[in-house]
């Protein structure tokens, strides 16, 4: 028997916040925000059966909410490490050296693009622009960014993530 999906129910409060803001019939515009929800509180993905349940809270079609969760690179479809390494790679950051860095990376935590580390640390996520282009190479990681990359500011966010230091919030 497979486990019954539900928001907390202070988190099912603000789903609701957030449909109120819309008008009537406009429910769906609400799907943003509370995909994010859903991603923080179920895992930091999003499986099927998490999206059905969106699509079930928003009063729309399950195929309207995996539209929009596999086009929003934000959005996992499946499991990541606790540290999602988004190492922007679009033109102004690849100029100033953020193949190296990933490279660095790749090698480093001896993961691909897209793979997550064996003790579910890290995942690497090659990402397309993430506007901080006067501070390239740069990386988002959780809602900041760590900008004018080297490899020793890498190893030392690393590092400062095994120790639990760096926020992601």
């Amino acid at each position: 028997m497979s486990e019954t999906i539900a928001f907390k129910p202070e988190s099912l409060a603000q789903v609701h916040k957030i449909i109120a803001r819309y008008p009537e019939g406009k429910q769906k515009s609400a799907l943003l925000p509370v995909l994010h929800l859903a991603q923080k509180e179920f895992g930091g993905w999003l499986d099927v059966p998490v999206m059905d349940y969106v699509a079930e809270l928003l009063s729309i079609k399950p195929i309207e909410v995996y539209e929009v969760a596999t086009f929003y690179t934000m959005f996992n479809m499946k499991p990541v490490g606790k540290y999602v390494l988004e190492v922007c790679r679009t033109g102004p950051c690849m100029v100033s050296g953020s193949e190296k860095i990933l490279n660095h990376i790749r090698t480093k935590l001896n993961i691909k693009d897209g793979q997550t580390t064996e003790d579910g640390m890290f995942t690497l996520k090659p990402a397309e622009c993430l506007g901080a282009c006067g501070y390239a190479p740069m990386m988002q990681l959780g809602k900041f960014y760590h900008e004018n990359l080297t490899i020793e500011k890498v190893d030392e966010i690393l590092d400062l993530c095994r120790e639990g230091q760096i926020a992601l919030d």
